[in-house]
């Protein structure tokens, strides 16, 4: 990538312990990109959005969610060259800024993440380099004179034990809508229609302006979008910004890698065991109906696949449940041809990669209520764990309901979430093999002293899964 300049070239020069590493993003850059890299460093930042997303969904605590936005952008936004991350940064917002201004459900997720990544930033930023920044952004209040600060000094100080943090001596005076968050919590001192706002608060007066300005920002870039950039750009730019906002951005999951094969015969057995709900939903359709739509086909064979099911099988099962629906010979002529597709012996004979726009979407497809409750039974949720699913689902964050879904099935946490069906038949099959090993092993061990066990205990024993 060559930079052939920038309008923020105080931020791109490391000079100062006291340059902060935050841009403001308040206009494009003139920079040279590949093509590679605007999608490339795009599906990076988006990683670190959806991050924050899922934490916050999980109910991460302030303190909890400084280290997981860390942890993000070490993880995604660094860059091989040290001189490159600013404008990796920098890129990746304004691109992303293209994928989420088309819609309003769009606008207001990004607006939100991107606010609530700005805020974490500046909090891990230094002190020196937190006021850096807070020039660059030129805020128009005014440090309250020794004087005023003197008056209200009992009052502000009262505000600060109430919230058992320090007293501050420093104190910015704004109108109390600039700070809702702080009014909301009463974590700030309010008289005459002003918020008295310690210098460690200050965080919340930069997140409003900058929440305003990208706002404002994403209105006028999505005009751009639909009368300009739109068709000037659809046989290169347009489909990759169209696909963005509900890419896939985890593994690939289209060969077995952990567990080998898997036989029909068994089957039956794994998909209760280690299928997760929405792959479960579409088996237990095909079983009913003997058929699925072309989509349906789609993300169960592409699953099935990815599981170990090698071709010969995935055909005889798709025949032996189509044929009685339709018969073996339309069969032949109308469905094997997608099958062997998946598998790359035919088309271009490319192995397919599941397309998900939302890894766990059949929740959806169960969202009336008793169906989703019925089909959680059924896979052992059950009391507290079945409530905490079912509300996951009514805020549309089926992901994180597939979570706590394996949580509650397996009865083992999982921090980083499952983002895949396929990620979720990997994570219980590791899980379930590594309890039948231990369970194994400690009955060789009571074994070798089973003449002093009590009879009654070795059938207990031998019954494992």
């Amino acid at each position: 990538m060559e930079i052939i300049g920038s309008r923020r070239k105080s931020f791109l020069s490391p000079a100062s312990d006291a340059a902060p590493t935050i841009p403001i993003y308040r206009s494009a850059p003139e920079l040279e990109v590949r093509l590679e890299d605007f999608e490339l460093y795009a599906v990076h930042r988006l990683r670190v959005l959806k991050g924050i997303s899922d934490a916050l969904s999980r109910g991460k605590k302030p303190n909890e969610m400084e280290n997981v936005v860390k942890e993000l952008l070490k993880v995604h936004m660094s860059h091989p060259e040290a001189s490159q991350v600013m404008s990796k940064d920098i890129i990746s917002h304004f691109v992303l800024r293209l994928v989420y201004c088309r819609e309003e459900e769009l606008r207001k997720w990004f607006l939100s993440m991107e606010t609530t990544l700005f805020r974490y930033r500046f909090l891990l930023e230094t002190s020196e380099a937190q006021i850096a920044l807070m020039a660059e952004f030129d805020l128009p209040y005014k440090i309250i004179t020794n004087a005023e600060y003197e008056n209200l000094k009992d009052k502000l100080n009262k505000v600060a034990r109430s919230m058992n943090s320090s007293a501050d001596t420093i104190y910015y005076k704004a109108p109390f809508e600039k700070v809702p968050d702080l009014v909301a919590r009463r974590e700030v001192f309010i008289m005459k229609g002003y918020a008295y706002v310690a210098r460690s608060q200050v965080v919340s007066l930069l997140v409003t302006h900058y929440r305003s300005h990208l706002s404002k920002a994403l209105i006028l870039t999505n005009r751009k979008w639909t009368s300009m950039i739109r068709e000037q750009e659809k046989d290169r730019l347009t489909p990759i910004v169209e696909a963005l906002s509900t890419s896939y951005l985890g593994p690939d999951y289209s060969q077995p890698k952990d567990f080998g094969e898997i036989s029909l015969r068994d089957i039956d057995q794994i998909a209760r065991s280690s299928f997760p709900l929405c792959m479960r939903y579409l088996f237990e359709k095909i079983k009913e109906d003997h058929h699925l739509k072309h989509g349906g086909r789609m993300q169960l064979g592409l699953f099935l696949k990815g599981v170990g099911l090698k071709l010969d099988d995935a055909l005889a099962f798709w025949k032996s449940e189509f044929s009685k629906k339709v018969g073996a010979e339309r069969f032949d002529k109308e469905y094997a041809y997608g099958i062997r597709h998946n598998y790359g012996k035919e088309g271009k004979r490319t192995s397919a990669n599941i397309l998900l726009d939302n890894p766990c979407r059949n929740f959806e497809k169960l969202s009336r209520e008793e169906n989703l409750r019925a089909a959680l039974n059924n896979m052992g949720v059950a009391n507290r764990a079945l409530e905490d699913v079912m509300d996951k689902v009514r805020n549309k964050h089926y992901q994180l309901a597939c979570t706590l879904t394996f949580e509650a099935v397996h009865g083992a946490s999982c921090d980083q979430g499952i983002n895949h069906p396929n990620q979720y038949y990997s994570d219980s099959k590791t899980i379930l093999e590594s309890r039948v090993y231990y369970m194994k092993k400690n009955l060789r061990e009571i074994c070798r002293g089973a003449i002093r066990a009590p009879l009654p205990i070795m059938p207990k024993l031998l019954h494992f899964p």
